[in-house]
């Protein structure tokens, strides 16, 4: 019998929603490997997270296991699939050309995350009007009308943080329901209803000289 994942009253906590695409990775991995059950035990080895971890984090959605049986892998990852919204199809759009905005294009992660990127957008003349493989380029005053008929989902902001708050607020203003942000400026517009993700590489890459030196003090 099918488990439904169960509606929770609580918000869920940061940690264990920077959990789940972990466990999704790491389930993709499993399937690719033919194993076909696992053991929450089996599980915190590979992922370095508690068993307890793990149990508590899944029973946030309702559990998914057995005891004595451990988590059906197939079934663990479509659930977790699920509610990552792996499975919602949502379309996306990049706005900044540039080199990040190319290195992203070239990457696998959005198609293996259900996510289909539509088109760029840009005002350099230089790359406006041009094609990137299957991607056109488009001038980034088209942008209200691409969006507004083309059933856009997400915006991926690659552009010049001079240019950030501006353009945020335009795609929030359109409605737009999430923005993957890299620009280095902190952007919230969750009073318009669109989600915004701030990623700052230079944050991680700090952290990593951090350990580094940490551990050379040891």
């Amino acid at each position: 019998m099918e488990e439904k994942i169960k509606n929770t009253n609580y918000r869920i906590s940061s940690a264990v929603i920077k959990r789940l695409p972990r466990y999704f990775r790491y389930l993709r991995e499993l399937l690719e490997a033919g194993t076909m059950r696992i053991s929450s035990g089996e599980l915190s080895k590979m992922m370095n997270v508690t068993a307890s971890q793990i149990r508590q984090d899944l029973n946030c959605f309702g559990g998914f296991g057995q005891q004595g049986y451990g988590y059906n892998v197939k079934y663990l990852y479509t659930k977790i699939s699920e509610i990552l919204g792996v499975d919602k199809e949502y379309r996306a759009v990049i706005v900044g050309a540039g080199h990040l905005g190319m290195a992203l294009v070239g990457s696998p992660m959005f198609a293996k995350r259900g996510v289909t990127l539509a088109a760029l957008f840009d005002n350099s003349p230089d790359l406006v009007g041009k094609d990137y493989g299957a991607l056109h380029i488009y001038d980034a005053a088209e942008l209200e009308n691409y969006i507004k008929n083309n059933n856009i989902d997400i915006a991926v902001l690659t552009l010049p943080r001079a240019y950030a708050k501006e353009t945020a607020q335009r795609l929030a203003n359109l409605g737009i329901k999430g923005i993957w942000n890299f620009t280095n400026v902190e952007l919230q517009f969750e009073d318009l209803g669109t989600v915004v993700q701030n990623v700052h590489i230079g944050d991680s890459l700090m952290q990593l000289t951090y350990r580094i030196g940490s551990a050379e003090e040891k």
